[in-house]
């Protein structure tokens, strides 16, 4: 399945994809993509999409998940990142808080905070919890995986890296966690560590990857996760990024009002962003 939520932000509908593509409305079944109906996916396998009304227009789309309770980043988890962001492979993942109000929709503006000087893009895999669970066995790990998206984790780095303190503040503006635009559920994806993914920014390609260069893979990475804190329903984490960031550009390239950011992971959906500053 590939589950969605659309219409004005924070008041975004429950949807889901037909066989056709087409948008169908699921607020008759289900209040939200989210919490315990992310636990519960069965039920809505049971539907059948052409019995649900079809969506009329174009309306906006939202995140695909809501009411998050964490938003987990893993930092320099493609080795050919962190060289060139001058960085050693971890020993262990990295682990950074992205807040949850840093959730966006996939084609939402990304907004340049005041005294950026260095916002950066990076196409990423991001996988939603469906199953609670904690100390998780690598072996069972994927049994808790709801389904995955793409996240664009925005980043500020003189924010990230240049002024004391956690990750958290370069990465947790406004619009820094562009997500969706669809939830595909986890039997739709067989090997999540083997997929294209790419960002391009005014139309000129930057990234150009595949999960299967991560140094830390998804069962892995719930089973670590797991094993300092409980995972609950509606978690996000989301997994690093290939090389072709702003910051690993000679020069340095960083995004300006009105750049143009596309990025997309191979059966998972596009996103398209217009950089503006933020008021």
């Amino acid at each position: 399945m590939k589950l969605v939520r659309y219409g004005a932000r924070g008041a975004e509908k429950p949807g889901m994809l037909d066989a056709e593509g087409r948008l169908r409305d699921l607020s008759a079944h289900v209040p939200d993509i989210a919490g315990s109906v992310l636990a519960d996916l069965d039920r809505l396998r049971s539907i059948d999409p052409e019995s649900l009304p079809l969506v009329e227009g174009s309306p906006r789309i939202g995140a695909c998940v809501g009411q998050v309770g964490k938003f987990i980043g893993i930092g320099l988890n493609y080795s050919d990142h962190a060289a060139e962001s001058g960085m050693a492979t971890p020993p262990e993942p990295v682990i950074f808080a992205k807040y949850t109000s840093a959730i966006c929709g996939p084609h939402d503006p990304i907004l340049i905070p005041r005294g950026s000087v260095k916002t950066d893009w990076e196409v990423e895999l991001a996988f939603v919890i469906g199953k609670p669970g904690k100390y998780i066995a690598e072996a069972d790990a994927l049994s808790h995986v709801a389904g995955y998206c793409v996240v664009n984790d925005v980043s500020e780095r003189s924010f990230q890296t240049e002024r004391s303190g956690q990750w958290s503040k370069g990465k947790s503006s406004d619009n820094f966690g562009p997500t969706g635009p669809w939830l595909v559920t986890a039997d739709e994806v067989p090997e999540p560590n083997n997929l294209h993914m790419w960002l391009t920014v005014n139309g000129e390609k930057m990234q150009d990857g595949s999960t299967a260069t991560m140094v830390y893979q998804v069962p892995f990475l719930i089973s670590y996760l797991s094993q300092f804190f409980t995972l609950h329903p509606g978690d996000i984490i989301t997994t690093g990024t290939p090389p072709g960031v702003g910051m690993g550009q000679k020069p340095p390239r960083y995004l300006k009002a009105g750049d143009v950011v596309e990025l997309g992971i191979e059966g998972l959906g596009v996103q398209r962003q217009v950089c503006e500053d933020d008021a």
